[in-house]
């Protein structure tokens, strides 16, 4: 997808009624642009980086791109918790079409038309290889959603998409991350994350087919994904895993790992099902008749599988009284048999060619697992997740605190990686925060790939080196652009960032400056000089106002140094004082050409 216009008709956070966004905006499109000619830059990849300092509002155009998809996914989804939804008396405070946040705004966007959902009759007009998506929500009412056609003569018609047509022609995935803890972007995607549970969780206790995957399309990639994109990567390994992952960071592949699986709590089956098994009334006091256990809607399409896939395997009873729960322990010496069992019983054969399939199967693994991971979340009770669905502020670290190691659900232990220059055992807890940054952002990117899906990335850079900053995004590009079917994906990425070097790297009409104006409302502009290949300290006085290279209390020195100078002491004396207290800078070269000026004067 290609993101086109968002404007807000409503408050949201910083921004204020009537911020609006345009991207592409170097097209210089309007309501009548037509695709027949430039069509094919809808699949060119450059990302957008939203630049200011802190708390200029830049992240909040990320928020609110992630609440509105999370509202469209809610009013289309198949599934939907019990209670979740509105009612009058039961539930006043529930979920409405309605009523979102923001409550108004227009979003415009392009998709891939590869007419996934039959329309009869098609318009003979319908020539275009993109859509071109519209949805407006105003305050009170249903967001409506229009497939723009562009006709020869130039007008444009609007055609409102059916239910199938929305679920089809939305991005594949929202994807989000954020270096810090920027909760409100990660509010929507713990949602959504909660619906995958009670989605999986209903299934199970209703005894409802469940295909092993979540059918919402946000996901929130946090710490605890880390080691599962990382070992479907190298369980899959491509030549564009290889090249990124190793000529970056020197990783090489898994050694091996362990899987714990536990096997210990149980929910209790639904009623209605309750009702149909006729239990008497002894039977309905006996727990093991009456509950389920959480896994075990997982046993036969996943967890067996795995256990296939292991290396060694075994049921540890040792932790639990009167069988009342297990730990599945699976450990696997990853080398080409334990490959090919992966490939067995998780590759997905997609032709075209071995990359696509190899990226196919990497991602069909991810998927599986986690829906595993999501289970991790079965301590939070209901309430609180009623009160997380209502909220639109929230301090989910606070609120929704993950399970101690030992109590989840799923987890990975003895993760041993293999790296250029390490020959000691080395485990992925022990990478730096950097590593851990490089591996999360840029193998998020890798494996999703081949999708037409929109990346929201907040401050992927923070704990990267100069040198790593510097080429984060031509790894991006590297990751994106992996192998050639990767051309033809219509996806877009938008980061905010605090780095010069992320600023060098992008065109400048996909750079958003933004700041607050003096009547402290927030506003973007373009950056106002060409940003690709200028200067760190360029960028630096442009974009963020910082003038000096130097830090802040060297700088103070060499303020002393100059007073020191205007009252006329030795020059000679204070060009020794600064070549000994300052290492080279611009404006200790500066210093010593107006001491030098001011000796040459007397």
């Amino acid at each position: 997808m290609k993101l086109l216009r968002l404007q807000l008709n409503v408050p949201f956070r910083s921004l204020a009624a009537g911020f609006e966004v345009q991207f592409l905006d170097d097209w210089n499109w309007d309501r009548s642009f037509r695709f027949s000619d430039d069509y094919k830059r809808c699949f060119e990849f450059h990302p957008y980086c939203l630049a200011g300092r802190n708390g200029s509002g830049k992240s909040n155009v990320l928020e609110a791109l992630a609440a509105i998809f999370y509202h469209i996914e809610c009013i289309y989804l198949d599934y939907r918790p019990e209670g979740f939804e509105f009612d009058a008396e039961l539930n006043p405070d529930g979920f409405r079409a309605e009523e979102a946040t923001p409550d108004a705004f227009e979003l415009e966007y392009l998709i891939p038309n590869h007419r996934i959902v039959s329309r009869e009759p098609w318009p003979k007009q319908d020539d275009w290889p993109v859509f071109h998506i519209r949805i407006v929500k105003k305050v009170g009412e249903r967001p409506v959603i229009d497939w723009l056609n562009k006709l020869k003569s130039g007008e444009i018609t609007a055609t409102e998409l059916t239910r199938a047509e929305v679920k089809a022609y939305l991005p594949t995935y929202i994807l989000g991350y954020s270096s810090g803890h920027n909760e409100i972007l990660s509010l929507p995607f713990f949602k959504m994350r909660f619906i995958h549970f009670d989605e999986y969780r209903d299934h199970l206790t209703k005894d409802v087919p469940y295909d092993g995957r979540p059918e919402g399309r946000m996901i929130y990639l946090d710490d605890q994904f880390n080691q599962a994109i990382l070992l479907c990567h190298f369980l899959f390994p491509s030549e564009a895993v290889t090249r990124v992952f190793e000529e970056k960071i020197g990783l090489k592949g898994i050694r091996r790992f362990r899987l714990i699986i536990r096997r210990h709590h149980r929910v209790r089956i639904a009623d209605e099902r309750l009702e149909t098994m006729r239990l008497s009334d002894e039977d309905q006091k006996d727990q093991s008749k009456t509950t389920i256990e959480l896994t075990d809607k997982l046993q036969f399409e996943l967890i067996e599988k795995l256990i296939k896939c292991s290396t060694t395997f075994y049921e540890d009873f040792s932790a639990y009284e009167d069988d009342e729960g297990s730990d599945l322990l699976l450990d696997y010496w990853v080398d080409d048999a334990t490959r090919k069992a992966f490939q067995f019983h998780f590759g997905a054969g997609v032709g075209g060619s071995e990359e696509l399939s190899k990226a196919a199967s990497a991602l069909n693994l991810f998927q599986s697992l986690q829906t595993l991971l999501t289970l991790n979340h079965y301590q939070v009770d209901d309430k609180t997740k009623a009160e997380l669905y209502r909220s639109d502020s929230l301090y989910l670290n606070e609120t929704i605190p993950m399970p101690a190691s030992h109590e989840r659900i799923m987890r990975f232990k003895d993760f041993e990686i293999i790296k250029d220059g390490v020959d000691a055992k080395l485990y992925g807890k022990a990478l730096s925060d950097g590593e851990h940054q490089l591996i999360h952002t840029i193998g998020l990117c890798l494996l999703f790939r081949h999708e037409p899906a929109l990346f929201l990335l907040d401050e992927p850079e923070t704990h990267l080196n100069p040198d790593w900053r510097a080429s984060y995004i031509s790894t991006l590009r590297a990751a994106l652009e992996a192998d050639a079917a990767t051309k033809n994906v219509m996806r877009d990425v938008l980061l905010t960032s605090h780095s010069p070097f992320i600023i060098s790297d992008c065109r400048q009409e996909n750079v958003l400056v933004f700041a607050r104006n003096e009547d402290g409302k927030v506003e973007w502009n373009d950056p106002g000089f060409n940003t690709f290949g200028a200067s760190a300290n360029a960028i630096t006085i442009r974009v963020f106002g910082q003038k000096e290279s130097i830090g802040d209390y060297a700088a103070h020195k060499l303020d002393e140094l100059r007073d020191r100078l205007a009252a006329d002491e030795d020059p000679d004396e204070l060009i020794e004082n600064a070549n000994a207290l300052l290492g080279d800078s611009v404006e200790k070269i500066l210093f010593i050409n107006q001491a030098l000026d001011r000796k040459e004067a007397k």
